[in-house]
C-alpha cells in the first residue's frame, strides 16, 4: 500500500499527514507551461510515455538549433539518434519542393550540378518516417544559355 502524505495547515506551521482515501493528491501532468494533458494520456501510459518522447524531441531541437559548441550539438545529434531521430542533410541530392525548402541558389559551374543541393542551410529531421522539419538548402542553378538555363550569380528561389 502506497501512503501519500499531504502537509496540513495547522497553527504550529503545518505538519504531515496522511491524505484522506476520498482526497486525490494534487500532480502536475503538465509537459510544457500552459500544456493541458487529454484525458486519453492520463489513462493511457504508452500515450503519456510518446507524449512526453515527442516533447523531449522538441526540446533537443531547440537546443540543437541555439547550440554553439560543436561538441554540445554532436552529443544532442547523437541522443537523437539514439532514439530514432535522424538529420537530414542532403548536399549532393536533387532538390527537390516536397522534402526540402529553398533557401537560395548558387550559380552551377557546371550543367550537371544544375538542381543538386550544393549545401544545407538548417538541417532537416526524421522522426521514422515523419519529417520533423523539412531541411532548408542551397540550390545549384546553370547559368543562362547552358542546360537549365536559370540566372547566373542570383541568389533566389530555386
Amino acid at each position: 500500500m502506497i501512503r501519500r502524505w499531504r502537509r496540513g495547515g495547522s497553527a504550529d506551521g503545518g505538519t504531515a499527514r496522511p491524505a484522506a482515501a476520498s482526497e486525490e493528491p494534487h500532480t502536475d501532468d503538465t509537459t510544457e507551461p500552459g500544456a493541458a494533458m487529454t484525458s486519453a494520456c492520463a489513462a493511457d501510459p504508452f500515450s503519456r510515455a510518446m507524449a512526453d518522447r515527442e516533447a523531449l524531441i522538441r526540446l533537443c531541437l531547440y537546443a540543437l538549433d541555439r547550440a554553439r559548441s560543436t561538441g554540445v550539438a554532436e552529443r544532442l545529434t547523437e541522443g537523437l539518434a539514439q532514439v530514432g531521430v535522424q538529420v537530414l542533410q542532403p548536399e549532393g541530392e536533387r532538390f527537390d519542393p516536397s522534402r526540402h525548402e529553398a533557401g537560395g541558389t548558387v550559380p552551377a559551374t557546371d550543367g550537371e550540378l544544375d538542381g543538386l543541393v550544393a549545401e544545407t542551410e538548417v538541417p532537416g529531421f526524421t522522426d521514422g518516417r515523419q519529417v520533423l522539419r523539412p531541411p532548408v538548402v542551397t540550390v545549384y542553378r546553370a547559368a543562362r544559355g547552358t542546360p537549365g538555363g536559370g540566372p547566373a550569380g542570383e541568389r533566389g528561389r530555386p
